[in-house]
């Protein structure tokens, strides 16, 4: 008894619901069917009289005999005059005037009108600009002209409505001036609106009839639709859900590549992929290995989410590197964990290769922060193309440094080329100026390298130049570089450093080439020896043309006073040097005047 009861009150709930529901349904009806059809309707008959506006505007046109003129001049000809006057009673205007181009009235149905202005915002604004202007508004009825008040028993004070509208002359791309009719819109605005209102109202009654009939239907089948659509919520909202991550994980590694494709060095590289992996894989600690340029262990480089890596693990320490493919521990009954994931805690982990142009570059490192945590198996395929992003990223920098480095090296001794030499003097001697910095240049040059050549072969010469590089390229420290100009002929750039220091410098250099041993083959080569040429600035010079020439002066002294020994660049203007073929008992080797010590030896 007491569940029919809460039934039938539940019922007569759901009724006086439904009646309040068609209730506001019929005052909204009621609202539409008065209300709605008035702006409806004016925009329709609105849109109906521009058209009917430019045609008017065209029978002017069309029957003036100079239009140009008379709208130029102000003055209407007799015969276009009498047309004029017929308008009205050949179309639905009551009045139009004819108006020049600053807005004087020269010609009007309504003599009254000639000779007005329209100075108004919208004639200025609108109309001389070339628009169309278009206004209703409401007039008594005295004011229509040819109104016929007592044939239809109106009261002259009753309001009409009337359309207003000015239509822009344009001759010969150039306002003109305007035309401006009214026509009364009275009849056929009440016209349209009744039929429109009957139209609502047949329509209103017939929805509401088939809304009634359909609400019980509705209302029975509500609960119903309600769970299914419920559930379809639930499928689409996990779809969506889906879908938005599918969409931020190829956000995210679209980003990840871009950056990673930007890195300058692999140390910002990886600390590009720590930052990108905690936001692609939130639930997985991670590290990654990369293989030393020895190929024997790979280093540590960056770990994320709380995850640690080592400084160095071997290759046969993970089971993914030694298998060749991925590596997940956790995913078969009988496992093996990898040295280096000890000490393990049973926590799930991938060891995925890193691969770039079929050749093993890394290892990444991910394991699961809990040992429950499902989503981390699911991001399984996620984590393998993030591993593909960093082996791509990782073998483009590399390959960059490669060829940057091949670009700046010398292959033959390995110290920077002439023009990475000529690049940094250039960036030193720019910071000198800025800063008060001190810079030197030592010139060197191998003694009686052509003799080596000769005597010993290419190959053998080869072999003093890389004992020579070496040396060089050992004494260098900090920002000092050492270079290999060309052939036996070396340049040093030290920075900041005193004069003194600098010939000390030089000297040590000297003595350590000189006590150097070249052996070739079973035999030791004769003992090596350089000769030094120092430059400073600003002292002997400021440009880098200036420097190397100084420089080149100093070491032609060097070689002129017996070779193996150090010179210090004159201020004093150059002086020729003698030609050290006529002292040198070994054969000519020395520059002449003008050429490179290259070029002599």
């Amino acid at each position: 008894m007491m569940e029919n009861t809460q039934s039938g009150m539940l019922a007569r709930l759901r009724w006086l619901g439904l009646t309040t529901f068609l209730g506001g349904l019929l005052i909204v009806a009621i609202w539409g069917v008065l209300a709605l059809p008035v702006p409806i309707v004016d925009r329709m008959l609105e849109a109906d009289i521009r058209r009917q506006a430019e045609l008017w505007e065209r029978r002017v046109i069309l029957h003036m005999s100079d239009v140009q003129r008379t709208f130029d001049s102000g003055v209407v000809v007799e015969h276009d005059a009498e047309y004029l006057n017929m308008m009205p009673e050949a179309s639905d205007v009551y009045r139009f005037k004819l108006f020049e181009a600053d807005g004087t009235v020269f010609w009007s149905t309504r003599a009254s009108d000639i000779g007005g202005q329209n100075t108004k915002p919208y004639f200025l604004e609108i109309v001389s600009q070339g628009g169309v202007y278009y206004n209703h508004m409401e007039k008594p009825a005295s004011e229509v002209d040819d109104l016929p008040l007592h044939v239809r028993q109106m009261d002259g004070d009753k309001p009409r409505h009337v359309a207003e509208i000015y239509r822009p002359i344009l001759l010969n791309g150039r306002f003109s001036g305007a035309i401006e009719f009214y026509t009364d819109i009275t009849e056929i605005r009440n016209t349209f609106i009744l039929r429109v209102r009957i139209l609502l109202s047949v329509l209103c009654g017939v929805a509401y009839l088939a809304l009634a009939t359909n609400s019980i239907v509705i209302y029975r089948s509500n609960r119903k639709q309600i769970k299914a659509l419920s559930r379809q919520s639930d499928s689409e909202r996990d779809l969506m859900n889906e879908q938005l991550r599918l969409a931020r994980e190829v956000r995210l590694l679209g980003e990840l590549n871009e950056w990673l494709q930007s890195s300058r060095s692999l140390d910002e590289l990886f600390d590009m992929v720590a930052r990108f992996m905690t936001h692609i894989l939130p639930d997985a600690e991670g590290s990654v290995y990369v293989y030393s340029n020895s190929r024997d262990v790979l280093d540590g480089s960056a770990s994320w989410n709380g995850g640690n890596h080592k400084a160095h693990i071997q290759p046969e320490s993970c089971w993914g590197l030694r298998r060749g493919r991925t590596y997940e521990f956790g995913a078969t009954e009988v496992d093996f964990v990898c040295e280096h994931a000890e000490p393990h805690d049973g926590r799930p982990y991938f060891c995925f290769p890193i691969l770039a142009h079929g050749e093993t570059v890394g290892l990444m490192h991910l394991r699961a922060k809990r040992e429950d945590c499902e989503c981390f198996r699911e991001n399984k395929k996620l984590a393998q193309m993030c591993a593909e992003q960093i082996s791509m990223a990782i073998a483009n920098v590399r390959m960059r440094d490669q060829l940057h480095d091949q670009s700046v090296r010398d292959p033959l001794t390995g110290l920077f080329n002439r023009r990475h030499m000529t690049d940094t003097l250039r960036k030193c001697l720019k910071r000198c100026q800025g800063q008060g910095a001190r810079l030197s240049l030592i010139a060197v040059d191998v003694d009686h390298f052509k003799k080596f050549n000769d005597n010993h072969g290419h190959d053998a010469g080869d072999m003093v130049l890389r004992a020579v590089g070496s040396v060089l390229d050992q004494a260098c420290d900090r920002d000092e570089i050492a270079c290999r100009i060309g052939g036996e002929e070396f340049t040093l750039l030290l920075p900041d450093l005193p004069a003194e220091e600098v010939i000390a410098r030089a000297e040590r250099l000297r003595q350590a080439v000189e006590a150097i041993t070249v052996r070739y083959g079973e035999k030791s080569l004769p003992r090596v020896t350089i000769s030094l040429g120092v430059a400073h600035y600003p002292t002997h010079g400021t440009m880098p043309q200036d420097l190397m020439r100084a420089a080149d002066e100093a070491l032609y002294d060097a070689k002129a006073s017996g070779r193996n020994q150090v010179c210090v660049a004159d201020q004093s203007k150059p002086r020729p040097h003698p030609d050290p073929r006529q002292a040198d008992p070994m054969g000519p080797s020395e520059p002449q005047p003008g050429q490179s010590p290259l070029a002599a030896e």
